[in-house]
């Protein structure tokens, strides 16, 4: 089949990993189809380019806001319409139900052809403590409410398929996103007992100060380290030393995929502490890995318990017991972890299950 994809932003060149999930998929979807990629914002040029193969049509949107969004939103209708003309689309699937949603939606119904929309991030939350999520505005609800009209709708976890029933009515087919399971091999790392890791942006949604306080409550030979970099770091930097916590606490940074899979490898648990995640691959990548998670009950460790252990309440307290019961059994809850990664959460198994669903839409539409 013919497949427009259409995205905020994808990786510029071989080095550049902008979304590296979206990567994934994409690889695996132009394996399976003639797949082009239609990026609104991100990279920042409007020259194509192909990736590893793939056509990838830019439109170099950048930071644009206010009445230049709808200017943008009309560059990529006609963009896509182009191409459409060069070689017929059969369907046009956007992840995030956001302004990607929207064009492709509305696109679809001009060329009369089928649409797909994944539900990927805050699109159907309304987090106003962290400043997060698209249900903040009555123009970013609108928006969403457009991209939910899609033929099919796709949630990545069953926590996020709530969330798009709550807002749309919609019933969203759960596909996670996946994982490339073969670059996760089997280590023989040394797995220590009493070091927690948690991957993720510094960014106020993801509240690692939650993380922070929950280790000021626990042993101290237990440690943590906090992979990723944003605009919270030092702040952060700052409570781990105002909780006297400075040689306990290690902030490595972005680390390339393969350095941040051997430190999960190495660690005890993967700890998860954000107000909101559609499925977190953080805590995926860690099962794959075979280290399990304690976490807040968002995303995939919401429902799937064989990934970890999820909190019934965000407090330091909850998850410092959460997370001290749970090392007395990490090695066995990793175990049971990797198996459900590798059985249910490969990105190889996404792009099967997305590709019979562009089938189905097709031949019903």
């Amino acid at each position: 089949m013919n497949i427009a994809y259409v995205l905020p932003g994808f990786s510029a060149d071989d080095q550049d990993a902008a979304i590296p999930a979206q990567d994934d998929l994409v690889t695996e979807l132009a394996a399976r189809h003639e797949l082009r990629v239609i990026t609104l914002r991100y990279p920042h040029r409007t020259q194509p380019y192909r990736w590893r193969g793939i056509a990838v049509h830019p439109l170099g949107g950048g930071q644009t806001r206010a009445a230049g969004r709808l200017i943008l939103w009309q560059r990529a209708h006609d963009l896509i319409q182009r191409l459409h003309q060069q070689r017929p689309f059969d369907v046009i699937h956007a992840t995030w139900a956001d302004e990607t949603g929207l064009v492709a939606v509305r696109a679809a119904r001009a060329l009369g052809i089928p649409s797909v929309v994944s539900a990927v991030g805050g699109e159907c939350v309304r987090l106003d403590a962290v400043g997060y999520g698209l249900q903040r505005s009555a123009f970013s609800r609108w928006i969403v409410r457009q991209a939910l009209s899609a033929d099919a709708v796709v949630a990545i976890s069953p926590y996020q398929a709530r969330l798009v029933a709550s807002v749309s009515g919609r019933r969203a087919q759960v596909l996670p996103l996946g994982i490339p399971i073969e670059s996760i091999m089997e280590t023989n790392e040394h797995r220590s007992t009493e070091r927690l890791i948690h991957a993720g942006s510094l960014v106020p949604v993801k509240q690692q100060v939650l993380l922070l306080h929950a280790l000021s409550r626990l042993p101290s030979g237990v440690t943590l380290e906090i992979y990723g970099d944003g605009p919270e770091r030092r702040t952060l930097e700052a409570e781990t030393a105002a909780l006297g916590l400075h040689e306990r606490v290690r902030f490595p940074g972005a680390v390339p995929r393969a350095r941040l899979f051997s430190a999960m490898a190495q660690a005890a648990l993967h700890v998860q502490s954000s107000a909101h995640e559609a499925q977190c691959m953080a805590v995926v990548e860690a099962a794959a890995c075979g280290t399990a998670s304690v976490g807040t009950a968002v995303g995939a460790l919401a429902d799937d318990r064989a990934l970890g252990t999820a909190i019934s309440e965000n407090h330091p307290e909850a998850l410092a017991r959460a997370i001290q019961e749970a090392l007395s059994r990490a090695e066995a809850m990793g175990e049971i972890a990797r198996a459900r990664a590798r059985s249910a959460y490969g990105v190889s198994q996404t792009a099967q299950s997305l590709s019979e669903l562009y089938a189905q839409i097709s031949a019903a539409h």
